[in-house]
């Protein structure tokens, strides 16, 4: 059973990945349309550098998806895999959202620009399929030889 698990998780990582994509491209869109003081937002290393971060991040976890759908699709063990890949990119999706709402200011919580409620549906990725604890307690088990905790 936990193994069919595997696959839900997989589908979860990567969702939140084209999720934080999307979220990334609609913030580093207004950061290069948005004027202030005669120059695009996005001029500003301010605005650049924490959507870069949130960038490398979304690669990173990209592929950690990628070798778990790819074990998966083997046959082979993924649990650690698949469970890294959920919460990677959980994390960094809800980080997106968190700074396309920074990178909007005031309109990051107008509806007609949607971020408010990316920001808000990012926070599921903590709690389902599977919560943020449980995979950090398989994964201490699994990866460090920790003593099973749930």
């Amino acid at each position: 059973m936990l193994h069919g698990l595997n696959a839900e998780r997989i589908i979860v990582a990567a969702a939140a990945v084209g999720f934080g994509m999307h979220v990334l491209e609609k913030a580093a869109a207004y950061a290069r349309e948005r004027v202030v003081f005669g120059r695009p937002i996005g001029q500003n290393q301010a605005i650049q550098h924490p959507l870069a971060s949130v960038w490398m991040r979304l690669q990173a976890v990209e592929l950690m998806t990628y070798k778990a759908a790819a074990l998966y699709d083997q046959g082979r063990p993924c649990g650690l895999e698949a469970n890294t890949a959920r919460n990677l990119a959980g994390s960094v999706a809800y980080e997106a959202a968190f700074r396309a709402v920074r990178t909007h200011g005031g309109f990051g919580f107008a509806q007609e620009y949607h971020v408010e409620r990316y920001f808000r549906e990012s926070v599921l990725n903590f709690i389902a399929p599977v919560s943020e604890e449980l995979i950090l307690s398989y994964v201490a088990e699994k990866a460090l030889g920790m003593p099973k905790s749930y």
